[in-house]
């Protein structure tokens, strides 16, 4: 059993996880975002904190006894991951896994479409700078760079930093479903960058 911190828990994936880690673990969940005080929590295994990822005063305060932070964020990317890795360093949190897009390497080959990566999509840029913090921090991270969302069943493949990506499509129940394994098993895919595709 881990105690997760998840933030942005009222967006589709950090919904799913959630969902997930209730149904498939015993975990503790920390539910952060700014509307975090409308959700019906379970309160035998959830307590709902709202707050913004850019007052260090709440994300201390959510930070308190956890054992693993997973984000997943809309916006400032690359601002939202400087501000969690100084409150982990600051609250000794190691964990945290962190979704970001795929393309931010330039990964994507033509087979599955080039014109997503940063170098033709500089909508990117925020989630590449995401990428960059996390990976000069000494946390244990790993970062998570999806296709685009489908409602499908839980059918995925991993690729890693330096790889190209393998497929357009990931599931949101695969997201999740990757989510639960990092949490489980703190070593894998520790400080690596995983892409997440549905095989074609």
């Amino acid at each position: 059993m881990a105690n997760v911190l998840i933030i942005g828990a009222t967006g589709t994936i950090g919904s799913a996880v959630r969902q997930t880690l209730l149904n498939e673990t015993s975990d503790q969940l920390t539910l952060f975002s700014r509307s975090a005080d409308r959700l019906n929590i379970n309160s035998s295994r959830e307590k709902a904190i709202s707050g913004s990822v850019t007052n260090d005063a709440d994300l201390d305060k959510a930070l308190q006894d956890q054992d693993v932070v997973f984000a997943a964020l809309s916006g400032n990317l690359g601002n939202f991951a400087k501000h969690i890795v100084e409150a982990m360093d600051r609250n000794d949190v190691k964990r945290l896994i962190f979704i970001t897009s795929m393309g931010i390497y330039n990964e994507i080959p033509a087979s599955v479409g080039a014109s997503g990566n940063l170098r033709n999509n500089p909508v990117l840029q925020t989630y590449r700078d995401a990428a960059d913090v996390i990976e000069a921090s000494d946390l244990n991270y790993t970062i998570i760079r999806p296709g685009w969302f489908t409602s499908g069943p839980v059918d995925y493949e991993v690729t890693h930093k330096g790889q190209p990506f393998g497929g357009h499509d990931v599931s949101v129940s695969s997201i999740a479903d990757a989510v639960k394994k990092l949490i489980a098993d703190p070593n894998l895919d520790s400080r690596d960058s995983i892409g997440l595709n549905t095989p074609e």
